[in-house]
């Protein structure tokens, strides 16, 4: 008979939510100052134990919801980190964690305090500071995960507003890769994707020629999906 009271078994499991958005054409991360101990005042991920009365997916929805008070959000499950020396040193033992991810609009991005947050900041994920545990490394693999993906898959619709301009769009790209793309080979790659209608309408309030409006075509790409048909930056 397994004694599950033994001390063999690993008793922590967490979920760590990695939010990213674009702000100004820089991609950010959002994370927060503790409040209690251990590691009180140190930036960390929003993250937090799972319950026993509820599962991982339901887990980072209430962090979620903990930390910034947004309900019914989508974040999509990246991996699970669990290597055994994880974490052996803090107050809780070895734990495993589910690192989730999200892709956000700042400016939509409501924030609000969760009970051990001193403060909710968006960092560029260039300039992080050090981070409790191994969070730090935690965002770096949610980023090459961001960018491996970026390659075949047009990811990161959900960082622009519903109609956007191809400057826009680079951008978004150049901020997820820290890359600058030419120009005009880049807009004759994403527009030979046919994943993008292009609307009768202007951009206003720029110092230059207004530039026009598109928006992502999610029917086209979920059909062409199915159909096998891969893309590739």
């Amino acid at each position: 008979m397994i004694d599950l009271n033994s001390e063999n078994f690993i008793k922590a499991l967490s979920v760590d939510c990695v939010i990213l958005g674009l702000e100004k054409g820089e991609l950010e991360v959002l994370l927060y100052k503790r409040l209690s101990s251990p590691f009180k005042d140190q930036w960390a991920l929003p993250g937090g134990f799972v319950r026993y009365n509820e599962g991982i997916d339901d887990a980072s929805k209430r962090i979620l919801k903990d930390f910034t008070g947004v309900e019914n959000f989508y974040m999509e499950q990246l991996q699970a980190f669990g290597e055994v020396d994880r974490c052996i040193d803090s107050p809780y033992g070895r734990a495993v964690t589910i690192v989730y991810k999200a892709l956000v609009q700042t400016k939509k991005f409501k924030i609000h305090l969760g009970p051990d947050s001193g403060e909710t900041k968006w960092f560029n994920v260039t300039k992080i500071p050090d981070l409790i545990y191994d969070h730090n490394r935690l965002v770096e693999e949610t980023l090459k995960s961001l960018k491996k993906k970026i390659k075949y898959e047009p990811i990161g619709f959900e960082l622009l507003p519903a109609k956007f301009t191809l400057s826009q769009l680079q951008k978004l790209y150049e901020a997820i890769w820290n890359v600058k793309f030419d120009k005009p080979n880049f807009r004759r790659k994403i527009l030979h994707m046919n994943i993008l209608i292009k609307l009768d309408e202007k951009k206003n309030g720029v110092n230059h020629k207004n530039p026009t409006l598109y928006k992502f075509d999610k029917a086209r790409y979920n059909l062409l999906i199915e159909k096998g048909i891969l893309f590739e930056m």
